[in-house]
């Protein structure tokens, strides 16, 4: 399979635009005529089966929220799967936020079944992994390499937690280390080094290891750039969480590439409440409007 670095870029352009949309499925906010007679998990795959066709045609990269496929067991994961599946029919590629980390062994079962067109998926649900997993980055090489490995082998990416976009997050990516280095800093370091190397680098010029850097981190998004010049910025908090397209600009390089921008509430719960029957043209308008606005800033 071809880079994934060079896929990405690929589907950016095929699509007009850097565009994710973060699929985080909440039974209580799908709309009433998707929930009526059906169960909670037939319930959103319905939901999300449909979000996937409106979006489709904008967006690069669809970023399942695992945590809300998990809680409904192996029927929940099943369903996620599914929905993999049919992002791919829809010409779709997918990112699984799901912030894997471990080292050894562990690390590698995890890559093996989150990541991989293995055995596990093949067999049991008839479907590949996703193209791109979100992982913890703060274990180091030996926690990276598991996964690395598959994604060299397989086309596949990673995005690193390197800044994020939660208030929280301050109190340690932003404390001061004697070199003067914030630690999402240092972490940019050690993502840049893991991720050089011909092996990693696809055409582009970029590697299969990426970056979450936040879009409400903005003032530091320059820095993070110029330290991580090789990684794919996943880019979270457009939208629903503050952040705006000018807020995103620092993250992409001086090409206007390099960065791609996720929204997720914003565009999957536009319709708002109450919600109304004709809820699909409240998701189709959000994603056409945060399309518009990337590409305002983009030139």
């Amino acid at each position: 399979m071809a880079h994934f670095a060079d896929r990405l870029f690929a589907a950016i352009e095929k699509k007009g635009g850097p565009i994710c949309v973060g699929i985080d499925p909440v039974l209580e906010k799908l709309p009433d005529v998707v929930r009526e007679g059906r169960g909670a998990v037939d319930a959103i795959e319905v939901f999300c089966s449909r979000v996937l066709e409106l979006v489709g045609d904008r967006a690069a990269m669809v970023k399942f929220q695992s945590a809300c496929f998990e809680r409904y067991f192996s029927e929940g994961l099943a369903c996620l799967h599914r929905l993999i599946g049919r992002a791919r029919e829809l010409d779709v590629m997918v990112i699984l936020d799901a912030k894997r980390g471990d080292i050894g062994s562990s690390a590698a079962h995890y890559a093996a079944g989150c990541l991989a067109d293995g055995e596990a998926f093949g067999g049991a649900f008839g479907q590949g992994g996703p193209d791109a997993l979100t992982v913890n980055g703060y274990f180091g090489l030996d926690g990276l390499a598991p996964f690395m490995k598959v994604g060299a082998s397989e086309g596949k990416g990673l995005f690193a937690l390197v800044r994020t976009s939660n208030p929280g997050g301050d109190a340690i990516q932003s404390l001061k280390l004697t070199d003067g280095r914030s630690v999402a800093e240092a972490m940019g370091g050690v993502v840049a080094e893991i991720g050089s190397g011909a092996e990693y680098e696809g055409e582009c010029g970029y590697s299969l290891l990426g970056a979450v850097v936040g879009a409400t981190k903005s003032e530091d998004a320059a820095a993070l750039r110029e330290i991580m010049k090789g990684q794919i910025f996943l880019v979270p908090g457009f939208g629903a969480q503050g952040a705006g397209a000018d807020d995103v600009r620092a993250c992409f390089d001086g090409d206007g590439r390099g960065a791609l921008v996720t929204a997720s509430r914003s565009i999957t719960y536009a319709y708002g409440e109450p919600v109304v029957k004709e809820w699909e043209a409240s998701v189709k308008k959000a994603v056409e409007e945060m399309q518009d606005e990337i590409a305002a800033i983009l030139g």
